[in-house]
């Protein structure tokens, strides 16, 4: 069975796995427009969603969302669609333990940060599993508050050639978002795509976390912009190993439009490390430090942040700190 154009909306079955910031927007949008979708958390977050309701405090609107959330991920036997967005130390961990629910029919989005998912989810289970770049800044106030920073939109795509049902499948997958209010592309070269997100979270995640800043102000300090100049060209030197060719005009446009339009932001990072929560920050620098040893490249910049954020997850500064 595959996600057609012609499908309604309602009939899809649709989870979101890993509800936090990300998983809760793009599946409050869905449900916004009338969406069967249930979010997969933890406790804490189930209860506070089926007991009030989603809140979603966005740019352009304020609206109160009423939508499923279990623990159970049994209930992924019926899923047609599932929006993966757990963290991505976690992704196969997750696909291993839900892999007996799953039926042949369910499709996979993977809206995670990293380049490295897709292949990992692929190697665990059959089932189709395509990667999307997700450029949206949020945050969760509490358990069922999602806070809205900017953007909001998705390119979802097939590594490689698109086979017809790939090609159906994403047509479909992309007419629920963009029926939703998601603006929503199909990628002809998603790989590309997915590294400029890529080198952007390396270039601005760490920063952000480790002076607890927001984007814009981020970028106001000439000593900033020369460390993100530096990770970024690092990560364009890995990216051509890994056969992806990105220009450095390509990149700095891409560095420059995070900080204009998600300027309210901190990163992902940044809110993990004030919560005392595990980072990704290994499937980030620390992936192109990683290749950058494999390859016998230097990556001083990267090597640099990834180490401060190794620091700050073992010794904590913000303990005590909401």
């Amino acid at each position: 069975m595959t996600i057609t154009a012609t499908i309604q909306m309602s009939k899809q079955k649709i989870y979101v796995l890993g509800a936090g910031a990300v998983g809760c927007y793009f599946g409050g949008m869905l449900a916004r427009a009338g969406c069967d979708v249930t979010l997969i958390a933890r406790p804490k977050r189930v209860k506070a969603i089926n007991q009030y309701g989603l809140q979603m405090d966005c740019q352009s609107f304020q609206e109160h969302v009423t939508l499923n959330a279990s623990s159970d991920a049994a209930l992924l036997g019926d899923a047609d669609l599932i929006l993966l967005s757990v963290k991505s130390y976690d992704t196969e961990k997750t696909i291993q333990e839900i892999a007996p629910f799953i039926a042949g029919k369910t499709i996979f989005l993977s809206l995670q940060n990293g380049v490295g998912n897709v292949p990992s989810i692929s190697r665990l289970i059959s089932n189709p599993v395509y990667p999307a770049v997700v450029y949206v800044a949020a945050g969760m106030g509490d358990e069922r508050t999602l806070k809205h920073h900017g953007r909001g939109e998705l390119h979802i795509g097939q590594y490689g050639d698109l086979s017809p049902i790939d090609e159906n499948n994403l047509q479909g997958i992309g007419n629920l978002f963009n029926n939703s209010g998601v603006h929503c592309v199909v990628s002809r070269n998603i790989q590309k795509d997915l590294w400029l997100k890529f080198l952007v979270n390396c270039a601005y995640n760490a920063i952000s976390a480790i002076g607890q800043i927001e984007y814009a102000k981020m970028v106001q300090v000439p000593q900033v912009n020369q460390l993100i100049e530096g990770i970024t060209s690092e990560c364009l030197s890995i990216a051509k190993k890994e056969g992806v060719d990105i220009s450095v005009a390509e990149a700095t446009k891409a560095n420059e439009l995070i900080a204009q339009t998600m300027a309210t932001q901190k990163s992902s990072t940044g809110q993990d490390l004030v919560r005392h929560k595990h980072t990704e920050i290994d499937y980030l620098n620390g992936f192109i430090v990683s290749k950058g040893m494999e390859h016998r490249i230097p990556t001083p910049s990267n090597q640099a942040v990834y180490a401060l954020i190794k620091m700050v997850e073992k010794f904590n500064p913000w303990q005590g700190a909401s």
